[in-house]
């Protein structure tokens, strides 16, 4: 192992063991669970070791935590509404129409993973492709849903495929 790693991962510990317990803490506030508090908190850390270069620049430990941490809140609530609504539609279903636990769980991990895909898409962006993807809409039939000119899908078409593009390539 190299010096600087070396230095990187003696720095991640000593943030871990300096400031995990607050972070958790704090996390457990906002989400009234300690088990998914301590979820988040390990994610955070784990977000810190993809990028050590990060670690020797800071200058508020938890002040950036607690950047990682609201972001982190940010994307377990849009998940935990994504799987409310997921079981909603599943509620509405007939009973033999209902999907095995398995395939709930693979479709499940399928909308989350497009959720991940289009994160940082403007919202008008994201429901045009998904119109287009999962309605299976036409640019005009999009355009009138979303009161807006075709050109403009096209637009939020094209910027929407270049983001999954870029997202899969880096």
């Amino acid at each position: 192992m190299s010096d600087m790693a070396l230095a990187s991962t003696r720095h991640l510990h000593r943030l871990y063991l300096d400031h995990s317990g607050w972070l958790q803490a704090w996390l457990r506030r906002r989400l009234g669970s300690e088990w998914d508090a301590a979820d988040l908190s390990q994610e955070a850390f784990l977000r810190l070791l993809r990028h050590p270069e990060v670690l020797g620049e800071l200058q508020e430990p938890r002040a950036y935590l607690v950047t990682i941490g609201k972001r982190l809140l940010i994307n377990f609530q849009r998940r935990k509404s994504l799987e409310q609504a997921y079981l909603d539609a599943l509620m509405a279903l007939p009973e033999a129409c209902v999907p095995s636990p398995e395939q709930r769980w693979l479709l499940l991990e399928t909308l989350q993973a497009l959720d991940e895909l289009l994160d940082g898409l403007p919202a008008a962006v994201r429901r045009a492709f998904l119109l287009s993807q999962l309605e299976d809409l036409t640019y005009r039939e999009i355009a009138e849903r979303l009161h807006v000119s075709e050109r403009t899908i096209k637009r939020y078409m094209a910027q929407a495929y270049e983001h999954c593009l870029l997202a899969e390539l880096c």
